[in-house]
């Protein structure tokens, strides 16, 4: 009888023991699947969150420069989104063309940005995102002549224009809770813009803004999980010194658009697009020393 009694012993000791372990086991399996689940989704965010491509017939119009039509292309390609990692890491290439109301309708040193982007998860939640960036950036014209003609004015038709430059940023925003398959998103970036550490056009030195504070922000509106519309305000400044300019030359230093995008139910992912906003330093390459407020017509998507 001893002995049976303390066989039951044993056997319901070991019950809780693999009790405890399952527990254990499933738990972590949990973590793991949020962990997976979180990392995952935060891909889809980082992408929608990327700049939209356009189409702009006559481009920026009031501009100092007529042009038959503009187009820029981006996209977030993700190259590493492992759902065991809260990091990922995109390339963004980043074209811009413009097609000048000319003769010839040529298109002047196109702008061409290509790089990469490191995305650090900071938060499990997905209504109420944090994520930090760290982005490198080459940016050029694919010209070679000299950036300076002999009277010292800027070279535009055959000018090089290069710069290499590294920005760090922090993304957050929040979604609303669902009304009638309505709902919105408030999506915040801000960020810091670095040259100075990597090669550049030397006739850039003291004439162009190296160092720039950004801040961006869209609200977006979704019925039934397609985006309806979105609305965008982009800031940045440039604060490092530069000849000729103080650090409150605003005409020369503040770069800043606003743009409305919006999307009709039969359409997939495009939208009508119309921008207006300001260049102090035109970021069309080159063409950095103009300064003008332009509107801005088309269509917009995320590809």
């Amino acid at each position: 009888m001893k002995l049976f009694y303390l066989f039951v012993v044993f056997y319901f000791a070991g019950i809780e023991t693999v009790l405890a372990q399952v527990g254990s086991s499933v738990g972590k399996d949990s973590l793991v699947t949020q962990r997976y689940f979180y990392n995952k989704e935060y891909s889809d965010i980082y992408k929608e969150n990327g700049d939209l491509s356009y189409i702009s017939p006559r481009g920026e119009l009031s501009g100092p420069i007529k042009y038959v039509i503009n187009g820029r292309i981006t996209k977030t390609y993700m190259i590493l989104a492992i759902p065991e990692s809260p990091v990922a890491f995109a390339m963004v290439p980043d074209f811009t063309v413009k097609v000048i109301d000319e003769r010839s309708a040529g298109v002047r040193t196109p702008d061409l940005k290509l790089g990469g982007t490191l995305y650090f998860r900071l938060s499990q939640s997905l209504k109420n995102y944090k994520y930090a960036t760290l982005k490198f950036t080459h940016h050029s014209n694919g010209q070679d002549g000299e950036a300076l003609n002999p009277d010292g004015t800027i070279n535009v038709k055959t000018g090089n224009f290069s710069t290499n430059y590294l920005t760090v940023g922090y993304n957050f925003g929040n979604r609303t809770k669902p009304l009638n398959s309505i709902y919105y998103t408030l999506n915040h970036y801000g960020g810091f813009e670095w040259h100075k550490w990597f090669n550049y056009e030397k006739a850039l030195t003291h004439d162009y803004g190296f160092t720039r504070v950004l801040y961006d922000f869209s609200l977006r509106r979704y019925v039934k999980q397609k985006e309806n519309w979105r609305a965008n305000v982009g800031v940045n400044y440039a604060v490092n010194p530069m000849d000729n300019y103080d650090a409150f030359a605003i005409k020369k230093r503040l770069n800043v658009e606003t743009s409305f995008n919006y999307s009709f139910p039969f359409m997939n992912n495009v939208f009508l697009m119309a921008a207006v906003g300001y260049y102090g330093e035109d970021p069309y390459n080159i063409y950095y020393r103009n300064k003008y407020s332009y509107l801005r017509l088309g269509i917009s998507t995320g590809l």
